[in-house]
């Protein structure tokens, strides 16, 4: 009985001295993993972009544009580089519409761009895009020929509007708006692309537009009677219409081109139409519907 004490006391003591050695290990283990952790990242501050992946939805803008458009921003800090410097340096770009960027360690930045979609011509100098913001770009880059629309500033979206909605008109007789003008007072002119202008005023615009094709064929019957007298070739004949006034409550007036006058190329075509703004051809009559 007297021998257990003591090997009780020698337990104890060896079991503190095991805990102790143990902590100690941990305490050493966390302290290093600690150094080696700071010693990490401490390198990996210093490491520099490497990589730039550039996506999207880009037929105008290229990749050596964006890559240009960052020349000025430091790339040589991963945790320092600024994405919402990248993305003010990206957005000034012309054909720019919309730009996402985010940084991906260890060391990547990933942008994606997406451009303008351009649906007009806007007073020469400017382009529409499909939410009716007008934006100035290079439209040498365009694939397609646009519309042109001319009117006063603040008016871009209404005359998007109206394109879209007398555009889907005309499609039912083969016919598209090649030109849109709104005056200052706002007055809507159209020109299509056979080069037949209509006059619609600034009233009942789709309610003209219907009556010029409720007549429409019937003025075309007539040039095909004519140009059976004159032997004309029937490709002039859509031609021969100079501008159909619609400014009327029942009726419409139709000036005439004479066949001498008929442009003979899209070129030629352009050249009669800016002179004949200014000089048009006498001849009218009037035709009720």
């Amino acid at each position: 009985m007297k021998n257990k004490q003591p090997i009780s006391v020698n337990q104890q003591a060896l079991s503190f001295g095991l805990g102790l050695a143990f902590f100690l290990c941990v305490l050493i283990s966390l302290i290093s993993l600690a150094w080696w952790l700071t010693n990490e990242l401490m390198d990996q501050e210093n490491l520099p972009v490497n990589s730039v992946v550039i996506s999207g939805e880009m037929p105008y803008t290229k990749r050596t544009d964006i890559l240009t458009a960052m020349n000025n921003i430091n790339l040589g800090n991963f945790f320092q580089v600024d994405v919402n410097e990248i993305q003010s340096q990206i957005s000034v770009l012309p054909w720019v519409y919309s730009v996402a960027v985010r940084k991906q360690w260890p060391n990547e930045v990933k942008i994606y761009v997406v451009d303008q979609t351009p649906v007009a011509l806007w007073n020469g100098d400017f382009l529409l895009n499909q939410f009716g913001k007008a934006f100035q770009a290079d439209n040498r880059k365009l694939t397609q020929a646009l519309p042109q629309f001319f009117g006063p500033e603040g008016s871009e979206l209404l005359a998007l509007e109206n394109f879209t909605n007398l555009n889907d008109l005309l499609e039912y007789r083969n016919l598209a708006i090649d030109e849109l003008v709104l005056s200052e007072r706002f007055s809507w002119q159209l020109t299509l692309d056979d080069g037949v202008m209509l006059n619609l005023g600034r009233e009942e615009r789709v309610k003209r537009v219907q009556r010029f094709m409720d007549v429409y064929p019937f003025i075309k019957t007539h040039l095909e009677d004519q140009s059976k007298q004159q032997n004309n070739h029937k490709k002039q004949l859509k031609q021969a219409v100079d501008y159909i006034d619609l400014r009327y409550d029942t009726g419409l007036a139709v000036g005439w081109k004479s066949a001498a006058n008929l442009p003979l190329s899209k070129k030629l075509q352009t050249q009669q139409k800016t002179s004949d703004i200014f000089m048009r051809l006498t001849k009218e009559f009037t035709l009720n519907v």
